[in-house]
């Protein structure tokens, strides 16, 4: 049972408002029925809100790690204010009665349990064919999509042409206009990632940069989207000529185009594996402008591999206080299974049921010895994966240093125990500074520790700059940005 206390109901809330308000219901004495079950997997109450009949709320922890909440109440938002005061009705220390279970309530679990049945049954849970896709596929379907996915491609790769035949100076008010037209446009053809990669480019022309700047990062961002096209075309070509043929499970191209890949189709493709240890080495939250959505970004260490993942919670902007904000996460998740995306160093992740642990002093260890100590095969490594135009262009690499050093323009450096050095710069792509927080470090942390950092080739010197993340050792995770 999980310890219900003002700190853990508060990390429940959407907001602010929220926890004021569901504190409120508490001083008002407005939970005005307070009960659970014997073996305190329920809550359940009732709310006196506005109208003539109480809310009826509950939290049901018959799984610990995935909480349900429901409530008769028409807020949008869950939990709801009166779903919070219940919770600190019982972190306050109030009486709950020990009731049986309401028969709603009973039922709603005998439906979950039954979905659950049928979904194991529909994916194979347990059959040794698990990796083999067992849908059939709808051809015509199919075909319909890919037609239509083609159009929106021969669409997009006409306009871009065009831009790149005028010039980026001839893209003025009119040419930006069309170029709004069409990205809507293109929410017609099934390829949201294209889209997007489209209104990359007008957000990028929008800003108003100085022109050098802008030719070189819109000229980029056109290179991108010419290559992603063309082997978006390639793709969808021989899938419409052989229906048959396997999507591809290994690239981030079905991603790029703009499929959302489910859940029972990684699965079918064995892209999963389970009871996977995670620890969760730096987070951030940034809005991502062209999706209008807010990104909840992750990065984790496999303790069984060393392999470092990403988690992405999508929050659309419009919709965004209705959801909760995913949070920084200190303790490490024991994922029953870890399904994988695909895509190459830092592919996303997935899952379901995560129950946490506390870190122990050797999790700690264990992330340190998988730093990597060469410089230059990291290097390499990192250089194999930008030259591909669709990879990844800020991938993630643990690195063990011997010291940090500072250059006589008070530029930094990361050494190796051969003396490669790699710099340390703020980078564009995360318009978050920290390495003005490497003066902080003690002499003890700033030699013979393990850095995390995130990539990028900056455009205007060519070089190859790092940006830090967090810093661990055997004994701690110092992060950066969290």
């Amino acid at each position: 049972m999980i310890t219900i206390n003002e700190a853990y109901v508060d990390s429940l809330a959407l907001n602010a408002a929220a926890v004021k308000n569901g504190r409120d219901l508490v001083k008002k004495n407005k939970i005005t029925k307070r009960c659970r079950t014997e073996d305190k997997t329920l809550l359940f109450g009732d709310c006196q809100g506005s109208g003539k009949e109480p809310y009826r709320c509950s939290v049901d922890y018959l799984k610990p790690e995935s909480p349900v909440y429901r409530c008769t109440c028409p807020s949008r938002q869950f939990p709801c204010k009166h779903i919070l005061g219940l919770l600190y009705a019982s972190a306050a220390g109030q009486t709950f009665s020990v009731e049986a279970i309401p028969q709603e309530i009973a039922e709603k679990r005998d439906k979950a349990d039954k979905r659950e049945e049928k979904k194991k049954e529909a994916i194979g849970v347990g059959s040794d064919e698990a990796a083999v896709p067992k849908r059939k596929t709808n051809k015509a379907a199919l075909a319909k999509k890919i037609n239509a996915q083609l159009e929106g491609v021969e669409l997009l790769d006409k306009l871009i042409r065009q831009l790149v035949q005028n010039g980026v100076a001839g893209i003025d008010s009119k040419v930006l206009k069309m170029m709004d037209d069409q990205a809507k446009q293109l929410g017609n053809f099934y390829v949201p990632g294209l889209q997007n990669e489209l209104r990359e480019l007008i957000l990028l022309i929008k800003e108003n940069k100085d022109s050098e700047s802008l030719y070189t990062e819109a000229m980029d961002q056109l290179t991108y989207l010419h290559a992603l096209l063309r082997k978006s075309r390639d793709y969808l070509t021989s899938r419409k000529q052989n229906p048959e043929l396997a999507m591809d499970s290994e690239s981030g191209l079905e991603e790029s185009i703009g499929h959302a890949w489910q859940l029972s189709e990684l699965r079918d493709y064995g892209r999963v594996q389970a009871h996977v240890e995670l620890a969760q080495l730096a987070f951030r939250s940034n809005l991502y402008a062209a999706r209008s959505e807010y990104v909840d970004e992750g990065l984790w260490m496999d303790l069984s591999s060393g392999s470092l993942y990403v988690t992405r919670h999508y929050r659309p902007v419009k919709a965004a206080k209705y959801m909760k904000e995913e949070d920084s996460v200190f303790d490490i998740v024991k994922a029953s299974e870890l399904f994988i995306y695909p895509g190459e160093l830092n592919p996303r992740v997935r899952w379901d049921d995560g129950p946490l642990r506390s870190m122990q002093a050797e999790d700690l260890e264990r992330i340190h010895s998988y730093s990597r100590s060469s410089f230059t095969e990291v290097i390499k490594l990192v250089k194999n994966q930008l030259k591909n135009p669709l990879s990844d262009k800020h991938p993630v690499v643990l690195l063990r240093y011997s010291e940090i050093v500072v250059g006589e323009d008070d530029s930094y450096g990361l050494l190796d125990a051969q003396g490669k050095q790699i710099v340390l710069q703020d980078t564009a792509y995360l318009a978050h500074a920290t390495t003005h927080l490497l003066p902080l470090l003690t002499p003890e942390l700033a030699a013979n520790q393990a850095m995390l950092v995130l990539f990028e080739h900056e455009l205007s010197s060519g070089r190859l700059i790092a940006q830090p993340l967090s810093l661990v050792t055997k004994r701690e995770i110092i992060r950066f940005i969290y």
